[in-house]
Parts: structure tokens; sequence; C-alpha cells
């Protein structure tokens, strides 16, 4: 069994035809998404690139006691942005659903919403019933719940399907904590996410045994951030993403920077 999982590139109109290293966009298509197949052993965990050079629709996800096996809880880190780049989360103040309604129809949620400017290292976890976007000129590394369950609120006048009443329904129109915040450079060591549904760390290989504990049980998914590591004598390269079934079989170069994650 090959510990490199497949990749499924994602054009979209939002995307970009020119991606930062190592990704390459085929000709004459703009890139939105790079997804990494879930593994059977990790089935309810994604990880996706997203590049964008348009903003994406303000938009919702439902949690799983809304939507049992709906729910998507996710995280993004920042690996590049243009100077200017933003991510939109959270509202300014909160609303009740009356005024979030009201807001989308008339495009002004746009302007309520909290855009926070991004550099790369920049992180972000996304509860369920977040209120978000993400701006232009933005590359980052998503994981989350494997759940395609999203409810469009406002897209900015684009002739798309809106989800409004759902999205009403499900949202947490309030601003967003600061506390879900974090930075995650590279050569940094850092616990990103340790939530009811994965956990998520930024390690070096010469840090790699603070965190061993925490996933010496159960497979985990490895994203190299800048060297390679290799996996059952296969190497998992930048820009890839790889399966280790346990960790005997796992190696780490001591001062290259990878991503750890598993469900819980």
């Amino acid at each position: 069994m090959s510990a490199l999982l497949p990749v499924r590139q994602v054009a979209k109109p939002w995307g970009r035809d020119v991606l930062p290293a190592p990704f390459i966009a085929p000709g004459g298509e703009r890139i939105g998404e790079i997804w990494f197949e879930p593994p059977p052993e990790l089935p309810g965990l994604l990880v996706k690139y997203i590049f964008t050079s348009e903003k994406l629709s303000v938009q919702v996800h439902p949690s799983d006691a809304q939507r049992p096996g709906e729910g998507k809880e996710e995280c993004w880190l920042i690996v590049d942005a243009e100077p200017g780049a933003s991510l939109g989360i959270g509202l300014r103040e909160t609303l009740d659903a009356e005024a979030l309604r009201a807001a989308a129809l008339d495009g002004s949620v746009e302007q309520l919403m909290e855009w926070h400017p991004v550099r790369a290292g920049d992180f972000f976890y996304i509860p369920a019933n977040t209120v978000h976007a993400i701006g232009p000129g933005v590359s980052l590394i998503e994981v989350q719940q494997n759940s395609d369950t999203t409810y469009r609120l406002y897209d900015y006048g684009r002739p798309r399907e809106m989800h409004l009443d759902h999205a009403v329904e499900v949202a947490n129109a309030a601003p967003y904590p600061a506390s879900l915040r974090d930075r995650a450079s590279p050569g940094e060591t850092v616990r990103l996410v340790d939530g009811r549904f994965f956990r998520l760390d930024q390690v070096t290989g010469g840090s790699f045994a603070q965190v061993a504990g925490d996933y010496a049980r159960s497979p985990l998914l490895v994203i190299p951030r800048d060297a390679t590591a290799t996996i059952a004598d296969q190497d998992i390269a930048p820009g890839q993403c790889g399966l280790a079934l346990s960790l005997d079989e796992l190696a780490l170069s001591p001062t290259g920077t990878y991503l750890l994650s598993q469900t819980l």
C-alpha cells in the first residue's frame, strides 16, 4: 500500500494560473483547490490547499448537532499571502437572524464581517457555524472534518445558488474569538488544534518527541512544509500528504517542518 495520498486538482474560476512552489497549474487552468483523498484509515479528515484570486463566497457550515454526519469544523494555515490579503471571519458585532438575513440580501454582510489581514504563518481555527470567507491573494492549507455541506450566505452578486434559509438557521452571527487565532512559522513547534474532532500539530523533526505520545495509538496524516518525510521507505515531499499507520514507519528530517494530524 502506498503511503502517498492520491491528489485531485480542482479548477475554479476564482483560482490561480500561477501557483506557489512546488505546485504548477496545468496550462490554461485556474486551480483553486488541491485535495488529498482521505484514506480508509482516516475517512473523517480532509486536507486541501486553497489558492485564491478573488473573494470566495460568504458561507457557513453546520455542526454535527445540527446536521448529523454533515458537520464541518476546519482550520487554515496561511502559506503565502499577497500584500493586503485578508480573511473574513466572524462579524464586527452580533446580529440576530433577521438582521443577518437582511444583511445577506442587501450585501452589507460583507462590510459587517471582520476582515483579518494575513501573512504566511498565520493560523485560524474555524468552528462550525462561523460566518467566513477567504479573500483574494491567499494560499493556505485547510484541514477539516470531511464534509462538503456548505451554505452560501452571500456571493457578491455572482449567479450561483444561495442557501439563505439554511445559512441563517445555523449561523453564529457574532465576533470571532481571538483565542482561535495563532502563529506557526516554519521551524516552530506548536499545537494548533486539540479539538473534539481532530488534532493538528506543527513540529520539526527534532521536536517530534514532544507530541509523539499523542500519535502513538492511531494512524496520522503527515504534511511536509519544507522538507521530505519518509513513511514506510516512501518519500513524501512538500506539496504532498502521506498516511503513516504507525510511528514506527515515520522518519522526519531533524530540521524540517511538518504538519501532523489525526481524528479524535
